[in-house]
């Protein structure tokens, strides 16, 4: 099969089934993944598709997310707070937590309870900074380089920390989630930060107010079979949802 003819064969399998898993391609074909994933980046690079861990999507928007933390504040100002408090409501006195940095885990720890015992490590100085009038909280800050798209910190340090801790829940902000392409975000080491906080910690639950559903950024954190929990607004699509409750994901509605 000539080149001309593989591409075109991979348009109509994306266009037929909405997403192109390369080994499947490869063993249908009997040709190398290797041919099919060149195929891929090439098709990439002319704008036919977007390339994802393992095959390919069709082109989807960018996520609003992907904005300065400025703008982002003013995106989703009902749904934030919604997601923040039924996230809320899934701690237990005495946990030790990881919390992201982000405007919609900024929101989680605006609902707080007071007189919550827990501990808190985050690499995020605004949300280390809101929990100062939380005296029962005990706050420990990972070091890195900040990152002032996110106000985070990020780095070989705040990866190094983060491997010494043991977490019982992890409350993810993400740019982008999709069933396809799965978490992502839009820079390569906040991509690294958030991956090692995930597998520090026993469960990891995914923040994702509306703008961020259906919606892919260039740098993957993990895969969706890592994930335990999505947390979304109840006026959510259902059908956006069904992927997820497929794949075992406990879904909250916020």
């Amino acid at each position: 099969m000539l080149t001309h003819q593989r591409k075109q064969y991979l348009l109509d399998l994306l266009q037929r089934e909405g997403q192109i898993v390369a080994k499947a391609v490869s063993d249908a074909l009997q040709l190398s993944e290797d041919t099919i994933r060149r195929d891929l980046r090439e098709m990439a690079k002319e704008g036919l598709l977007q390339r994802v861990h393992g095959g390919a999507i069709p082109n989807l928007p960018a996520s609003p997310a992907l904005a300065p933390y400025a703008s982002r504040e003013q995106i989703s100002l009902d749904a934030k707070p919604a997601i923040g408090r039924a996230a809320a409501a899934m701690i237990d006195a005495g946990q030790v937590l990881f919390i992201d940095g982000g405007t919609t885990c900024l929101q989680l720890v605006r609902q707080l309870p007071r007189e919550l015992h827990a501990t808190v490590v985050t690499h995020s100085p605004s949300i280390a900074v809101e929990l100062v009038y939380h005296p029962l909280i005990e706050v420990v800050m990972l070091g890195g380089r900040l990152f002032r798209h996110s106000i985070v910190n990020v780095g070989a340090a705040t990866v190094e920390a983060i491997g010494r801790i043991r977490a019982d829940l992890y409350f993810m902000g993400v740019s982008s989630l999709h069933p396809q392409a799965g978490i992502t975000t839009g820079d390569f080491e906040e991509a690294c930060v958030k991956r090692a906080l995930s597998d520090a910690a026993a469960r990891t639950v995914v923040l994702a107010s509306p703008e961020k559903l259906n919606t892919v950024s260039p740098f993957q954190i993990t895969p969706l079979s890592e994930v335990s929990d999505i947390v979304v607004l109840r006026d959510t699509d259902q059908a956006l949802l069904a992927p997820y409750r497929e794949m075992g994901i406990a879904i909250t509605l916020a």
